[in-house]
């Protein structure tokens, strides 16, 4: 695990960028092109702010899959991750990416479209996984107790209600009862197949989650501990993120 403390969130996001890029571009000089997988969050978009500005990576070489999305909403609804994963970054990308494979939630087979997915994906290696932690120490919408063992590539997962408040919390909804119950997300596992994990993680409401995800116990009651015992972990953190941490990192 490589922790990284920058002065704001602007900072944070350039470095991310940064480590990330390298893995796109190394991945693209031996094999042609690179798999990514984007987390769509307000977290990740000093890290996207600063993607897109990168030198050397032919985008049209880039195969994009999605971290998760909620089910029951289309892809015109303005908390579809989806459509905020386009304003994010994949429109704002130089060249149209090789090819994105959006989370269809609004599916009319939910298991169907889930099983298609793990196929696509299984089929490649992720090079490198753009993700956050959630205030209740989910990664991606593996809530706690969160699943360690499932093989699956893509679950549908219940939302737990810290989670549900803090999609309400961030504007995304009008009222918690409009907040989705269902979603579908990439597994714990699946996320750890990956070549490498950038996981960007800003603001104070997040710091009680980091504390825990990066100096507690590992544990599927913090899910996102499980990165801990990942090879090529790098974590950037602001100082509001990284407030209660007891260790000393850079």
């Amino acid at each position: 695990m490589k922790v990284s403390i920058s002065s704001d969130k602007k900072i944070m996001g350039q470095k991310a960028a940064a480590v990330g890029a390298e893995f796109i571009r190394e991945a693209i000089a031996k094999r042609g092109q690179a798999n990514v997988v984007l987390a769509c969050a307000p977290s990740q978009n000093p890290t996207y702010d600063a993607l897109i500005t990168e030198k050397g990576i032919d985008w049209s070489k880039v195969n994009i899959f999605h971290l998760d999305e909620y089910v029951g909403l289309k892809d015109d609804h303005p908390a579809s991750f989806r459509l905020n994963l386009h304003k994010t970054i994949l429109d704002r990308l130089p060249q149209k990416p090789m090819m994105f494979h959006p989370i269809p939630g609004d599916a009319p087979d939910i298991q169907n479209a889930v099983d298609q997915l793990d196929k696509e994906i299984k089929k490649i290696v992720v090079d490198v996984a753009f993700v956050g932690i959630g205030e209740n120490g989910h990664v991606a919408f593996n809530d706690p107790p969160a699943d360690f063992e499932q093989k699956k590539a893509y679950i549908i997962a219940q939302l737990d209600e810290v989670c549900r408040h803090q999609q309400y919390g961030e504007g995304w909804f009008p009222t918690m009862d409009a907040v989705p119950r269902i979603a579908i997300t990439m597994s714990c596992q699946e996320i750890m197949r990956a070549a490498a994990i950038v996981n960007s993680v800003p603001d104070a409401r997040k710091a009680k989650a980091v504390a825990l995800a990066l100096e507690g116990p590992i544990s599927n009651l913090v899910p996102a501990t499980i990165m801990r015992n990942h090879p090529n972990y790098f974590v950037f953190l602001d100082r509001e993120a990284a407030s209660l941490l007891k260790d000393k990192y850079e």
